[in-house]
């Protein structure tokens, strides 16, 4: 029997790359389920030539336009926000990719894992706002936690040399961005296209300024904490601009293990669909000679202060990641509308931070409430500012 895949956002770059990634693999994995927020004419098409069981439209006002042009497939539509949850928690699919941006895809992430499915994570917010919760919930269900993000499957894949009791660091690799040394005064005039002129990844403009910001570390700090069960000051960020050393694991003993390859993310997809397998697949073999030399560095935390803030959030814990997120996710927003400057994207996360009030242990409705608080403060901010 093969592999029933539902990819939540199926629409975005992770969600069309997996579709790529499943093409190539062949009968043996099938999709099963697509979902999306509100692309109804690339979710109409997808579903046309996939012919999945179910399809889910988080927004229910496409559902019209989405039923006509799909109209004579034998596919059952969901609409609405908890119908991303109805698919995670299908006893047809065994694999649930999540590639939803925002917390919207939180509870769908959580009911995968209560549904002891593997759930491939592939974007942030999961492990970042949640990540207590998720892996507490995918240890009490038999749920598997196979990373997606090209770091994290780096050193998931790494650490297979050895036990995570033999780990003595974790070492996150990025390209630095475009700003890779400039000073805080260099960055004050920084433009929108400036920011967005990434020199390796084509992403979309959301995880584009976060790499400007280093923001994208700093979450991805949070994220190894929880997904490696390890101590937050184990996880260490490096600069590495040709990108070709995804990241890498220090042991014990001496031992660093590292994964390489091109740039490309469907390697560390089709690894999360294929796990514990190796198979042949769309990425092509690399060439070190080709590339010559590689090159590390520490990055600059008083110029970047992403990084420093992630380490104290993640040691604060509760709703400190979910304010610490939601804060970023609302500035880089208004950076991108060209209301706020380049370094006012981290004054507003710190600015949330100092006014928030942590909660422990926390429940989800509790995560999403400390969420929608940030987001508030940072409109609130910049109207002030305006």
């Amino acid at each position: 029997m093969p592999q029933g895949i539902a990819i939540l956002g199926s629409t975005g770059s992770i969600g069309q790359n997996a579709l790529r990634v499943i093409d190539a693999l062949g009968p043996d994995y099938e999709v099963v389920a697509l979902s999306a927020h509100s692309s109804v004419e690339l979710l109409a098409e997808q579903t046309r030539r996939y012919r999945p069981r179910f399809v889910a439209l988080a927004n229910g006002d496409c559902a019209a336009e989405f039923r006509a042009l799909v109209d004579g497939l034998d596919t059952e539509i969901l609409t609405g926000p908890e119908s991303l949850t109805e698919l995670a928690e299908s006893d047809q699919v065994e694999t649930v990719l999540t590639a939803v941006v925002g917390a919207a895809g939180l509870p769908s992430a959580l009911a995968a894992a209560r549904s002891g499915k593997r759930l491939a994570i592939a974007n942030k917010e999961p492990l970042v706002v949640a990540g207590e919760l998720l892996t507490r919930v995918a240890r009490e269900n038999g749920s598997t936690l196979v990373p997606v993000d090209s770091e994290h499957s780096a050193v998931f894949q790494s650490m297979q040399s050895g036990r995570s009791s033999e780990v003595s660091k974790i070492l996150l690799t990025g390209s630095g961005g475009p700003f890779r040394g400039a000073t805080r005064q260099e960055l004050e005039a920084v433009t929108r296209e400036q920011a967005l002129a990434h020199p390796t990844w084509q992403m979309g403009p959301k995880i584009t300024i976060d790499s400007a910001t280093l923001m994208n570390k700093a979450l991805e700090v949070i994220e190894a904490k929880w997904l490696f069960d390890v101590p937050v000051e184990t996880v260490e960020v490096l600069i590495h601009p040709e990108s070709i050393v995804h990241s890498l694991v220090e042991f014990v003993d001496g031992s660093v293990i590292a994964q390489l390859g091109e740039p490309d993310m469907c390697l560390p997809i089709q690894y999360a669909l294929t796990y514990p397998k190796r198979v042949a697949g769309l990425s092509k073999p690399l060439r070190l000679e080709e590339i010559g030399r590689l090159h590390f560095e520490r990055p600059a935390a008083e110029t970047f202060r992403a990084l420093p803030l992630a380490y104290e959030v993640a040691q604060t814990g509760g709703t400190a990641p979910a304010v610490f997120n939601a804060a970023n996710e609302a500035a880089v927003e208004n950076f991108l509308a060209e209301r706020i400057r380049f370094l006012q994207i981290m004054e507003l996360v710190e600015h949330c931070l100092d006014k928030h009030d942590v909660r422990g242990t926390a429940t989800l409705d509790e995560l999403l409430e400390a969420d929608a608080w940030a987001r508030r403060q940072v409109s609130d901010r910049v109207k002030q500012k305006v």
